[in-house]
């Protein structure tokens, strides 16, 4: 027998949305927000709106996003990958739930959880690590907190790591075929302490824990 599902179920995902169109639909201050979080992505953000705020408007000029100065229209949605419903009107909020439905595109609508497929978490990202933190849409002001906290834990060492271990990774994906062997390697380089692996330089890290390639 299955389990009950129950509301606010959610998956944590990492979507892949670069150079793919995510819509806003609302011009406000809301609305400018979730532009902002998706342009730290490379998205391609299209905003409806009769009105919007100076900053969106600035970020058209900019070239960063694109703005259609009109309400929302049947259609508008056709070629998105995500939609925000994030205007004032909960009868036209509900409008673009429907048509996100009938086309199977996920739909975030501003302050109704209900009519949301997916929510916005709160985000840390600094260069290649993005930690996203979620309450399930029941206490956001502790999401603020607990980003606040993450993004202080976040050193430049972590960012480093990152970097020089990922490059380290695609130098054992292309040299070591074994992905057993490949991951006792990285298994201890995860071991060691973080400011260790970061103060050595990429050859003195294969020599120790890989000393076959070349």
């Amino acid at each position: 027998m299955s389990k009950k599902t129950t509301k606010n179920n959610y998956c944590p995902i990492f979507f892949n949305v670069a150079d793919k169109l995510c819509l806003v639909i609302g011009g406000g201050s809301v609305a400018e927000q979730k532009v902002r979080m998706l342009l730290k992505f490379n998205t391609k953000v299209k905003v409806i709106s009769p009105l919007f705020t100076k900053n969106l408007s600035n970020l058209q000029k900019k070239g960063k996003i694109e703005i259609v100065p009109r309400e929302y229209r049947k259609g508008d949605i056709d070629n998105a990958i995500l939609v925000f419903a994030a205007t004032n009107n909960k009868e036209i909020n509900k409008v673009i739930k429907t048509d996100a439905l009938s086309l199977h595109i996920p739909v975030n609508v501003v302050d109704d959880p209900v009519l949301c497929d997916f929510i916005v978490p709160s985000i840390v990202k600094k260069e290649s690590i993005i930690v996203a933190i979620s309450t399930s849409g029941t206490l956001p002001m502790l999401s603020k907190r607990l980003r606040k906290d993450i993004g202080t834990i976040l050193s430049k060492d972590y960012i480093r790591y990152a970097k020089k271990i990922g490059e380290f990774r695609k130098i054992l994906i292309e040299k070591i075929h074994d992905k057993g062997k490949r991951r006792r390697i990285l298994s201890e380089i995860s071991k060691m302490d973080t400011s260790d692996i970061v103060r050595m330089d990429m050859d003195t890290i294969k020599n120790k824990f890989a000393p076959d390639i070349r």
